[in-house]
């Protein structure tokens, strides 16, 4: 476990995963948290494709750890936006390893399971990625970049993350349920594509634990158990008490083809081989997570 008052900068802080990593170092650590959107009092600005400013910022705070929460993660957007994709999710790593290197402190990187092909079912931390598009592979960029320029690095590959509440997430989760808000009685929802939820206080969490050690490399860290999207959708309807007032409709990708074109993988589904073996199952089911994180969720259901 990182010890209190370990200095930690913490750049992209300013989304729904950096909210719980904010929490979970904040409480008894010094930190820095920057971005670009300044959305939240405590975030000061800092711009990850800058390697200059981005240098300076973190170099005046003297961190011991650098983490890299920066990235573009709409697939859709990534599509539309290649170059801003590029700079921020490859370039912004490729920065961040720099830095890190040249003041010799440990690097924190997020990548996703979005960088495998869904060729096969399920993959572990040492299989093959094969990205599909410009999200997937600018996000592998940033994992072979850290590799190769910073020896003291921990890559955590995240699967579908859930977290933030109704104001942050800008993932699943929240867009069914403001689907629910709005009065939705049917959610049409894709049965075909698999993987496994991340809870973002859960992942929080594995990076205090692990980058506390000096076992640097690449990690998958994602909630135990996999499903599809259908299968979560069911599962928090249920657990908002909605079951027999909201139908959840199983459909296939090819319903939401226009809305979502990007290329996705058939299976994103990942197993966290190499945190196991090193004795860390700090990662909890998916639906003990999704339990918790409903209750976030209760409070701001329309009365029916």
């Amino acid at each position: 476990m990182l010890p209190a008052g370990t200095r930690v900068y913490i750049a992209g802080c300013g989304g729904m995963l950096g909210r719980a990593v904010y929490a979970e170092f904040g409480r008894d650590c010094e930190v820095k948290a920057t971005d670009i959107d300044l959305n939240i009092h405590w975030l000061e600005h800092a711009d990850v494709r800058d390697l200059a400013g981005y240098e300076a910022s973190v170099t005046a705070f003297n961190p011991e750890l650098l983490i890299n929460l920066s990235a573009l993660t709409d697939l859709e957007y990534c599509e539309r936006n290649a170059e801003n994709s590029w700079l921020t999710n490859a370039l912004g790593a490729e920065n961040s390893a720099t830095i890190a290197r040249r003041l010799n402190i440990p690097l924190v990187q997020i990548s996703t399971a979005g960088i495998v092909d869904g060729a096969q079912d399920v993959y572990n931390d040492f299989e093959q990625p094969n990205p599909l598009g410009i999200y997937a592979k600018s996000k592998y960029y940033g994992e072979v970049v850290v590799q190769r320029l910073c020896a003291k690095h921990f890559v955590f590959r995240a699967g579908w993350m859930m977290g933030g509440g109704p104001e942050k997430d800008k993932k699943f989760v929240n867009k069914i349920f403001k689907q629910i808000a709005a009065g939705a009685k049917e959610l049409k929802v894709v049965g075909d594509k698999l993987g496994t939820p991340t809870y973002t206080k859960a992942f929080a969490r594995g990076i205090r634990i692990v980058a506390g050690t000096d076992l640097y490399g690449v990690y998958n860290q994602v909630c135990e158990g996999d499903c599809s999207r259908y299968d979560v959708a069911v599962e928090f309807v249920r657990l908002l008490g909605l079951e027999g007032r909201v139908k959840v409709t199983e459909v296939d990708s090819d319903y939401f083809k226009q809305e979502y074109f990007a290329p996705r993988p058939a299976s994103e589904k990942l197993v966290n081989t190499k945190l196991h073996a090193r004795g860390f199952r700090h990662m909890p089911h998916w639906r003990d997570a999704l339990a918790e994180y409903a209750e976030e969720f209760k409070a701001a259901l329309p009365r029916r």
